[in-house]
């Protein structure tokens, strides 16, 4: 075996090597990146349950104020002022529940983004295999047209 056969098989170990790095990199990135983004919906979760809570504060807050104004006035809690407070209760169950869907579609939004991003360090991987299939087929045609042109 000249040095030039070696030579051939030296790049191509070495190019086998660093497509395998290179894959190897590109899925714990994508790895990580599905993490984030679980964190993220985590994330999303914890800040509609704050929501929620500072909605439902802010809710109390109107509905006493509402009282106020009724009693103020001197008019009794009743007709006008009754409807008032169950069109005001219909709303706060609908904006809850917007809220809480909102919730649900940002979350449901953060995993398959998760999904994709391990998809996709999964195709990096197997392009990574891929490459090196590659390089071992075409390091092995050069070293056997190597050979071929020696005699022994």
């Amino acid at each position: 075996m000249g040095w030039q056969a070696a030579v051939i098989g030296a790049m191509g170990a070495a190019q086998y090597k660093s497509q395998g790095a290179i894959g190897d990199f590109n899925q714990a990135v994508n790895n990580r990146n599905a993490k984030v983004l679980e964190q993220q919906s985590t994330a999303i979760e914890k800040k509609t349950e704050f929501d929620l809570k500072q909605f439902d504060k802010e809710f109390v807050k109107l509905r006493g104020q509402t009282v106020v104004a009724v009693a103020k006035s001197g008019a009794t809690y009743a007709g006008s002022a009754l409807r008032v407070a169950r069109a005001n209760e219909k709303e706060k169950i609908l904006q809850e529940n917007l809220i809480k869907y909102n919730s649900k579609m940002a979350v449901a939004n953060k995993i398959e983004q998760a999904s994709f991003a391990r998809i996709k360090g999964d195709m990096a991987q197997q392009s990574a295999k891929m490459a090196q299939i590659s390089t071992v087929a075409s390091t092995g045609s050069s070293l056997l047209t190597q050979f071929k042109g020696t005699t022994v």
